[in-house]
């Protein structure tokens, strides 16, 4: 018996200070009507790659090619399709206060649903899965790398950033120590030399996305001493 490949996506931004992660309503049989991840099969000559920004272009309207994107795992449990035995192969995709969704092929509508009311509904397949980890591994990647500026609108204030870490991490930051940190950290950020006025408050300065993709230190979530999670 032959298997086939598809591919899903976990798809985060950060909107209406909140995590809100990319979920369809399925146009078509199986789980119609239901709750799932972009996703779909991966056709004949298609790259993985190929088919995730496909699929993303398709079903939501997002042009792929403008986030952070990247292979999370394979998953392939015999029951996880109910028409026949499918593996697929999830994606991580990450970006900044993304546009509202076009909902195409066999998706009836697309919605930014904030995480902790996907983490609580009855998602297709084993989507729930699928998005729990796709979560981990943007909770794990802030602390070693530097893709939450990739959630950022660039040029951008630190406190635009710090913002990022306390809805991913869901724990607020001490402006101060997040500041000191950030600085610290080689190749990180890059000052503009120039600041944007708030409607209340000081000019802020602003800031682009440094050349380093890995966080030198890096800034664990929690540890002991001066580390510890900017508090």
């Amino acid at each position: 018996m032959s298997a086939a490949v598809t591919v899903d996506l976990v798809i985060f931004t950060v909107r209406e200070a909140s995590l809100r992660v990319l979920l369809i309503e399925r146009g078509k049989p199986p789980f119609e009507g239901g709750l799932a991840l972009p996703g779909g099969y991966v056709r004949v000559g298609e790259g993985l790659d190929q088919a995730a920004l496909r699929e993303l272009a398709e079903e939501t309207g997002i042009d792929g090619r403008e986030l952070h994107l990247e292979q999370l795992r394979a998953f392939g449990a015999p029951e996880r399709d109910p028409r026949g035995r499918t593996f697929t192969v999830a994606y991580l995709a990450l970006g900044p206060d993304l546009p509202t969704p076009v909902a195409g092929t066999d998706a009836a509508t697309a919605h930014w649903v904030p995480v902790e009311a996907a983490l609580s509904a009855e998602l297709a397949f084993d989507h729930l899965a699928i998005l729990k980890e796709g979560l981990d591994r943007a909770r794990a990647k802030l602390e070693y790398t530097t893709v939450a500026a990739a959630f950022c609108r660039q040029p951008f204030t630190l406190a635009e950033l710090r913002h990022v870490y306390e809805v991913i991490w869901g724990i607020p930051l001490d402006p101060s120590n997040f500041r000191r940190k950030v600085t610290k950290a080689a190749h990180f950020v890059e000052a503009t030399g120039e600041s944007r006025t708030p409607e209340i408050g000081r000019p802020a300065a602003l800031y682009r996305r440094g050349s380093a993709e890995l966080l030198c230190p890096p800034m664990p979530r929690s540890a002991d001493g001066d580390d510890a999670a900017f508090t």
